[in-house]
C-alpha cells in the first residue's frame, strides 16, 4: 500500500451549541487540516496522485470555510461545528472531487497543536483500495 498526505490551513470562527463552557461563545481557530489518501498501485508516473493536484482539491473544499463563521454554513446549522464535524465536512467534500484516482483514507483537523479530530469511513467503502 502507498499512502500520501497533504497539509493545509484555514482560519474560522465558531461556537459550539449546548457546550457548557467557554467554547459555547463565538471564538476562532487557525485550523490545520491533514488529508491522507492511499492506493495499492501507482499511476504511469509512479505516483498515487500528484501532491499539487491533491492540495488543489483540499484547498477548494476548505476555501468555503476560510475566514467564515462556521455556524452560518448550512452543514453546520444542522451539525455542531466541532472539529469532528469539520473533519467529516472536509472528507465528504474531498471525496466527491477525488473520484476513483485513489482512496481517501482520513481527514484530520487540528484546532490547536495538541488537539485534533479525524474522520474516515469503513474499509468496505473504499472501492477496493483498502
Amino acid at each position: 500500500m502507498f499512502e500520501l498526505k497533504v497539509t493545509s490551513f484555514f482560519s474560522a470562527a465558531h461556537s459550539l451549541r449546548e457546550y457548557k463552557g467557554e467554547c459555547e461563545s463565538v471564538h476562532g481557530h487557525n485550523f490545520k487540516v491533514e488529508v491522507t489518501v492511499s492506493s495499492k498501485t501507482l499511476n504511469d508516473q509512479g505516483l498515487v496522485i500528484d501532491f499539487k493536484d491533491l492540495k488543489k482539491i483540499v484547498n477548494r473544499v476548505i476555501s468555503c470555510l476560510d475566514h467564515k463563521d462556521l455556524n452560518a454554513i448550512d452543514f453546520f446549522k444542522v451539525n455542531n461545528p466541532s472539529s469532528e464535524n469539520i473533519a467529516k465536512f472536509i472528507y465528504k467534500g474531498v471525496s466527491t472531487k477525488l473520484g476513483s484516482r485513489c482512496y481517501l483514507k482520513r481527514v484530520t483537523v487540528f484546532e490547536q497543536r495538541d488537539y485534533s479530530a479525524s474522520y474516515f469511513e469503513e474499509a468496505q467503502n473504499n472501492n477496493g483500495f483498502e
